[in-house]
């Protein structure tokens, strides 16, 4: 394995170890009828007495999720929408929020975009910048990441004054594989993990924060 290989396996087993769905949005369209010919005649006062005989407008079916598999990546991922809750300083608040910022980090893994991991994350928050360069890292040259689904079953919050915002987190994710261009794999699977954390977050003036992230052993 060269070292690029292994700086990217170093990438994804760090990601791995923070890990830890939350709001789903699909993308949905429809069409509507077509549009009245207007250079068309005007009906007599006889054919406007016949029963329409205009087709109903058919909808554009909606776009579907496709996991990524050895074929290709992630096709329609459902974009995690911040809950109105995760807005206001509150132990309610900052739970939401904890729960949307492990979706947007399976957001991540499953497109490769990490912009949005980057603006609800700390400058401070190290193992957050990690996660994002090892995913950055695990999709480049043309690779992909499937499985890795993260989920956060158990969240347990502390709120109180004197003690700094956090919340403990049960943290599962899938197995993880990362593809190649061609679709075979780039590196050995990494295997599921169950693993708990703690994850620190801060209230400003554009909401919560994170602000630290680790494991707890």
């Amino acid at each position: 394995m060269t070292s690029h290989n292994t700086r990217t396996s170093r990438g994804l087993r760090f990601g791995v170890l923070a890990v830890v769905v939350g709001g789903l949005l699909l993308l949905a369209g429809c069409s509507g009828g077509a549009p009245a010919d207007p250079g068309a005649a005007s009906p007599t006062s006889e054919e406007s007495a016949s029963p329409s005989t205009t087709p109903t407008p058919t909808p554009t079916p909606s776009a579907v999720y496709k996991p990524a598999d050895a074929s290709g990546p992630a096709q329609n991922v459902p974009v995690p929408v911040l809950p109105e809750v995760a807005k206001t300083e509150t132990k309610e608040g900052l739970e939401a929020f904890v729960r949307y910022w492990y979706a947007v980090l399976n957001y991540a893994f499953e497109t490769g975009k990490t912009e949005k991991l980057v603006e609800i994350s700390g400058p401070g928050c190290v193992f957050c910048a990690g996660l994002k360069d090892g995913i950055t890292e695990a999709w480049g040259e043309g690779r992909w990441v499937s499985g890795g689904k993260i989920e956060t079953p158990v969240i347990s919050v502390t709120l109180e004054p004197g003690v700094e915002p956090h919340a403990v987190v049960q943290v599962l994710q899938g197995t993880i594989e990362i593809r190649g261009a061609d679709g075979s794999l780039f590196q050995a699977p990494t295997a599921a993990t169950n693993t708990g954390s703690r994850a620190a977050a801060t209230y400003g003036p554009t909401g919560w924060i994170m602000t630290d992230l680790g494991l707890i052993r």
